[in-house]
């Protein structure tokens, strides 16, 4: 797709209708072309869209001739030629900018996030239109069944799961960190693995634990059968896909086990899995997170697959960070969140 423009000249500079000696000027001095007479065959070839056939006829001139003046024209600026991307490339010119501007494997972009109707945000409306975008990740990742997907808590998450994602029979689901004692249901990371599986034709694992209990839980926790096999599929994870959360300090909303009065968590900008970080990708740990049933963030690294799933301004510094660390590979988000995230890098 292109636009053409030309340079409309001085009315006292414009020829007359049968412009004398056109053809006068031999291939060595196309260059001495009178600039009047390249504006009217561009204007005749490219507005009025003429033939350069026409065109010469009406110029009374050859048409090698008029591919010369058109030529010309372009080179003296009389016609400037503006291509245009149409949304599909431009789309895909931004996520390959942000994929190496992050130093990642590659971003998945959805379509933009609609308006919010009065009283909702966007986190009401951006499950649906991540979900087809999250697909195409999952279907990317050649997950085979037997194949070990773990899924994390988190309220982006919890809303792509209610919307169809890739097909994926056999695969199985399990989550990275406990949370069966959360009363939000995006905390629930049981609920969430069992919609995922659903949606990707899986089969659950469930995590019958808190995130973080309590020092005498904790060790006989550690030692359950049912506990001990879902801990054994995370070394052997082939996928993740996470959320990734906002700065701890600044969140309206966050699971209740996390210590916000704790001083260390002033120096964390995100997490992932329940597991912070700061601006650096550095983790950043808290009072208790010895006993977190978690996964490490260390142990993301070695997954060959990591999709992370965020969107929103508030979560740039979060991403960055996130992506410094090396706990994804793969980002999948909104064109407004990439464009922000991409502003801010190419400004620091």
């Amino acid at each position: 797709m292109f636009r053409w423009h030309t340079r409309r000249m001085p009315r006292t500079a414009r020829p007359s209708s049968t412009p004398a000696g056109a053809d006068s000027a031999t291939d060595g001095e196309a260059g001495h072309f009178p600039a009047s007479l390249l504006y009217q065959a561009a204007k005749l070839y490219y507005t009025e869209d003429a033939t350069q056939a026409e065109v010469a006829n009406r110029l009374g001139t050859s048409r090698a001739t008029v591919s010369r003046l058109l030529a010309e024209a372009k080179r003296r600026g009389i016609v400037r030629i503006e291509v245009v991307p149409p949304a599909e490339v431009a789309v895909g010119d931004l996520s390959d900018r942000l994929a190496r501007a992050l130093s990642l494997t590659s971003v998945v972009l959805s379509l933009p996030l609609p308006t919010p109707g009065p009283g909702r945000s966007h986190l009401d409306v951006m499950g649906g239109v991540l979900a087809p975008a999250v697909g195409r990740a999952l279907s990317a990742a050649g997950l085979l069944p037997g194949d070990v997907l773990l899924v994390s808590s988190g309220r982006t998450v919890y809303e792509v799961a209610q919307y169809d994602l890739a097909p994926l029979p056999g695969v199985l689901v399990a989550p990275t960190v406990g949370g069966n004692d959360q009363p939000e249901a995006w905390y629930q990371t049981n609920e969430i693995t069992r919609l995922i599986a659903d949606r990707v034709a899986g089969r659950p694992n469930y995590l019958f634990a808190p995130a973080l209990p309590g020092p005498d839980l904790y060790p006989s926790l550690l030692n359950d059968p049912t506990i001990q096999r879902v801990l054994h599929l995370w070394p052997h994870a082939r996928c993740a896909l996470m959320g990734v959360g906002a700065p701890p300090l600044m969140r309206a909303d966050i699971p209740r086990f996390v210590p916000t009065e704790s001083t260390s968590l002033r120096a964390a900008v995100g997490d992932v899995c329940s597991r912070f970080f700061d601006r650096a990708g550095e983790p950043v740990e808290f009072e208790g997170s010895d006993r977190l049933i978690a996964v490490e963030l260390e142990a993301l690294r070695h997954i060959p697959v990591t999709i992370a799933v965020a969107v929103g301004t508030d979560k740039i510094d979060s991403i960055i960070a996130g992506a410094r660390g090396g706990y994804f590979n793969q980002l999948v988000t909104d064109p407004a969140t990439a464009s922000a995230l991409l502003n801010h890098l190419e400004q620091t």
